[in-house]
């Protein structure tokens, strides 16, 4: 099909500021999206921009400009009200593959703190796979073996940023329910090897401080707009 979306009709579309998308189906009123764990609203107004009825969710205040959009709570609170689709970025810090040295102290011992805390992680990621919304993707880095039994499941797809415009390098998994795999939309990894070893892996020299997890954990552009756009288009089949 060849359409145009239907911005009129999409009760919650800002027709002062947005343009019609060209490519893609008549958008059906009223198609509720949940992005949960999102402070930055990145993918939020990725799908607003297609006339989507979305909405951000996270603990902290939002920082991409539009509280009109955002429910400042605990997610799950939310998870039972209605939602056709539901993109999540819960936090990773217990559930990385990164983290798992983590585990153990220097003597062998288990530290049972961070146990706990990889428990409670796990249980709340389940929480978010098993709501009742029909489609569902969640995304994070490539969990360690303990995240992946305690989950139940391991992810269905693997990403990286190059596959969709940016010459950076971050390994995104996803857990999908209902959802067809992302299509990369614009390979640049030949440039990307191209780049000096502290530029391509950009995230990876960030310097210490309270802001690095957050940048961390920003969706990159690219990515947000493939999510938006193939799932979007997939939801209103």
């Amino acid at each position: 099909m060849n359409l145009e979306l239907n911005f009129i009709n999409s009760t919650n579309a800002d027709v002062s500021t947005e343009s019609p998308i060209v490519g893609y189906a008549v958008l059906p009123a009223g198609v509720r999206v949940l992005v949960a764990c999102e402070e930055s609203q990145a993918t939020t107004i990725e799908l607003r921009k297609l006339g989507f009825d979305a909405w951000s969710c996270d603990l902290q205040d939002c920082s991409g400009g539009h509280p009109e959009w955002h429910i400042k709570g605990d997610v799950l609170n939310v998870l039972n009200d209605g939602w056709d689709m539901m993109i999540a970025h819960p936090t990773c810090t217990y559930l990385t593959n990164s983290g798992v040295c983590w585990l153990y102290n220097k003597d062998g011992s288990r530290n049972e703190e961070r146990w706990k805390n990889l428990k409670e992680g796990a249980e709340f990621f389940k929480a978010l796979l098993n709501a009742p919304i029909p489609l569902i993707a969640i995304e994070n880095p490539i969990p360690h073996k303990y995240a992946v039994e305690l989950i139940g499941k391991k992810y269905n797809q693997l990403i990286q940023p190059y596959q969709f415009g940016h010459t950076e390098s971050k390994a995104t998994c996803f857990w999908l329910k209902g959802l067809p795999k992302l299509k990369p939309t614009n390979n640049v990894k030949n440039e990307w090897k191209q780049l000096p070893k502290n530029e391509a892996q950009r995230l990876h020299y960030l310097p210490p401080g309270h802001e690095r997890a957050k940048l961390r954990s920003k969706t990159f552009q690219g990515i947000a707009q493939a999510m938006s756009e193939q799932w979007g288009l997939y939801a209103c089949r």
